[in-house]
Order: C-alpha cells, then sequence, then structure tokens
C-alpha cells in the first residue's frame, strides 16, 4: 500500500469531513477523457459472453459510454432511481470506518483521478476507471446492491470484533474477483477483473488458477495476493445467493473462525466444490512480473 499515490492519514484540504471531494468533471482533459474511451472499447471486445448479465445490463442502464469519463451529476439520479445508490468522490483510499460507512448508506466511493496512457493494462490503485467501470454497474441490481449495503454495515461491527482481515477476504473474492454460474457457464461479476483486459481472459480460460464453488467461512480463511492474477476464484450460484450469506448474523461465524489457521492461496480441501483444479503453473513461474 506504501507505493499508492493516493493514500491519506486524514481528509486533505478541500475534502469534507466524510472524506468527499467534488468531482469537478470539467477540469478533466482530453487526454483523460480519451484513455476512459480506450479502455472502455476494449473491455467491451473482451466482455460479451464473459461478464455476467448483471454487469453488462449495469452498462446499458448508466449508458457509461456516453463518451469520455462518465459525469456523475449524469449517471447518479439513474443510479438512484434504480437502486438507492449513488457514487461520490473520494481523495484516494479511504479509511475503514469511512469506507464502511459509505456502504452502509449506499454510497460508493470512486477515486477522481484516472491512470495515464502508459498504464493502460496495469495499475496496482483502484482509479476512476475500476473503481465506475469495475464496479458501478453492479449496483444497478437490487440483490448485489442489498449485498454492498449489508457488506457496509458488516464491516463496521468487524471492525469492532476485530475480524476485519476475515471479512476483507470476503470483498476481495466477492466484489473484487468474483465468478458466477450463468446458464451458459461461469461468467465475472468482480471489478477487479472485468476492468481488467488480461483478467477478464485468464479468469475463464487460463488453466492455472483453481476455480472453486462459494462457501464463506472458506473464503473467509483464504489468503490473497493485491499485486497479480489470483490462484483461486470462488463461483457464486447467483446474487441473490450471495446477498442472502450476507444478511446472515455473522457472529457465530466469526466464533467458529478464530483460533482457525488461513488457507493457503493455491489450496483446494477435500470438502472443496471444484470447478476446475488449476495447474497453478503461472504462479510458479513468477506470474506478471516474471522475468
Amino acid at each position: 500500500m506504501s507505493d499508492f499515490e493516493h493514500v491519506f492519514e486524514q481528509p486533505p484540504e478541500g475534502a469534507a469531513a466524510d472524506w468527499t471531494i467534488p468531482q469537478n468533471w470539467a477540469a478533466y482533459t482530453a487526454v483523460e477523457h480519451q484513455t476512459w474511451d480506450t479502455l472502455y472499447a476494449r473491455q467491451m471486445e473482451i466482455l460479451p459472453g464473459r461478464a455476467c448479465e448483471a454487469f453488462l445490463n449495469g452498462l446499458k442502464a448508466l449508458d457509461l459510454n456516453a463518451g469520455g469519463i462518465p459525469d456523475f451529476d449524469v449517471i447518479n439520479p439513474k443510479l438512484q432511481a434504480l437502486t438507492g445508490w449513488t457514487v461520490v468522490c473520494v481523495p484516494g483510499l479511504v479509511p475503514d470506518e469511512v469506507f464502511f460507512d459509505h456502504l452502509a448508506n449506499r454510497r460508493f466511493v470512486s477515486g477522481q483521478f484516472i491512470r495515464k496512457p502508459d498504464q493502460l493494462d496495469y495499475l496496482q490503485e483502484p482509479d476512476i476507471f475500476h473503481d465506475v467501470f469495475g464496479h458501478v454497474p453492479m449496483l444497478t441490481d437490487p440483490d448485489f446492491a442489498a449485498y454492498m449495503e449489508a457488506y457496509g454495515k458488516g464491516g463496521q461491527r468487524a471492525a469492532g470484533l476485530g475480524m476485519l482481515q476475515n471479512l476483507a477476504r470476503l470483498y476481495w473474492y466477492t466484489v473484487e474477483f468474483g465468478l458466477m454460474k450463468e446458464a451458459d457457464g461461469l461468467r465475472i461479476y468482480g471489478a477487479g477483473i472485468v476492468s481488467s483486459a488480461t483478467e477478464s481472459v485468464f479468469a475463464l480460460d487460463d488453466p492455472s488458477p483453481n476455480r472453486i464453488g462459494f462457501d464463506l467461512e472458506r473464503v473467509m480463511r483464504t489468503l490473497y495476493r493485491i499485486d497479480d492474477f489470483q490462484q483461486v476464484y470462488f463461483v457464486i450460484d447467483g446474487l441473490e445467493a450471495l446477498k442472502d450469506e450476507t444478511l446472515k448474523d455473522f457472529g457465530p461465524v466469526y466464533e467458529r473462525l478464530k483460533g482457525q489457521p488461513d488457507i493457503g492461496i493455491e489450496t483446494v480441501l477435500p470438502g472443496d466444490h471444484v470447478f476446475t483444479r488449476g495447474t497453478q503453473a503461472y504462479a510458479a513461474k513468477g506470474g506478471r512480473f516474471a522475468a
């Protein structure tokens, strides 16, 4: 996290007490708008037949291809009318308690900046393309919208119980890197995948990663890494099932997790529902940063 540029310990100058800042859409340059258009066009060559129906429907509902970086003043009325959510700008990565409070109140936080043209293929720090293209279309789905609100409320509780690490894994393996069963096969709904040209292909097609059926406690025990393709993806049955998982009381779940060892990224357990037992060849070769 120390390599990220947009990290603050307190709201920077110009930010409100809740860390929000104006989007200042008029200040985006022609190059920045073109970067959005380039990224959008590239993803739309890849995602049909790969992204889940809810994501593709959300793109259409919000008209995120209107030209250039979306103006939140334009997309928020559409999103709010569908599920009661809005998108708010923040200067970068915000403290956990701020993030959870926004989610609990159906506000999704987005970075204001967009990557530079020479960073199209990989950016570790989330930018507005990742946040808006990757995340916001799913918020048009009522079940996913309810899941995200529940996650925000659950985060506030988990922080008080010392279980934030476990809850963060749930977010990672669903909201960021989740797969879903649909009638025609596995589909992507995680924002970290749908916003990445390379991982959109890797997540579904590559023989390297494990693809395992979603199990709440299994996910909460599984390690992850933030700097490369995933070695395991978890597959949900659908968005309603995902929502139902988070409307449970996590108290008993946390009690069972206490004292349980972490599960390695590459591990396949005897009780796992295995869609694909991966070769782990990509990770064995050193991944993205291999010579």
